[in-house]
Order: C-alpha cells, then structure tokens, then sequence
C-alpha cells in the first residue's frame, strides 16, 4: 500500500508562484509514473501532469504548459510541482498521484490509470 501526503498549498495573487511537494511512503516511488490532478469547485478531476518513473518523460496539459514544471526525487521519494505565473482559473484542490503503468509512451493522463492518490492541497489564487 502507498500512502502520498501532499503540501505547500496556499492563497496567492495572480502572477505569483508556488511549490507543492507529494511524498510517499510504503513503496519505492521510482517503481511507478507520478502526476498532478486538480479539481475546481463544481468541476471534474483533471490531469495537470505526469513524468516518467526516471523523470525521462514528462507530458502536461495545456492549460499549465510552460507555467508549470513537474520533477521527482526517487531517493528522497518525492514529487514537486513548480507553479509560476498563477492565474485564477489554477484555482482548485490539487492531487498528487501514481500509476503502476510501466510503459511512458505516452504518460498515463486518465484519472483510472492512476491506483494511488493523496488528499489533495487547496491552491486559491486571488485576482
């Protein structure tokens, strides 16, 4: 079993950025592709990003693309997200999550493909 516990959350202003980190605990993290969900009020879950399980490929949605950067540390068995220039519409709980999928071509972006998932962070970016 696989336990994630994601952080760094918070209440910005538009424009400005933040960093939320997943670790997990139970299982080695380098045995599975992790991702980023958000889920907006009133809003299905959606796919943000996901990397590869030795960071070797990374695929992001369009909506983050260029503001965004995913990356992992297998030793320490942490997940980052960097996310610069925050604009209101980012607003949502956000989810880390891993996939036991193996192949990474292409990268798991469906929430089924994904067996573990955390309790999510609350990022609120203010306009």
């Amino acid at each position: 079993q696989v336990q994630l516990v994601e952080s760094g959350g918070g209440l910005v202003q538009a424009g400005a950025s933040l960093r939320l980190s997943c670790v997990a605990s139970g299982r080695t993290l380098s045995s599975y592709t992790a991702g980023w969900f958000r889920q907006a009020p009133g809003k299905e879950r959606e796919f943000v990003v996901a990397v590869s399980r030795f960071a070797s490929r990374t695929t992001y949605a369009d909506s983050v693309k260029g503001r965004f950067t995913i990356s992992r540390d297998n030793a320490k068995n942490t997940v980052h997200l960097q996310m610069n220039s925050l604009k209101p519409e980012d607003t949502a709980v956000y989810y880390c999550a891993l996939s036991p999928r193996i192949t990474n071509n292409p990268l798991p972006r469906e929430f089924g493909e994904y067996a573990y998932w955390g309790q999510g962070t609350q990022v609120t970016v203010s306009s």
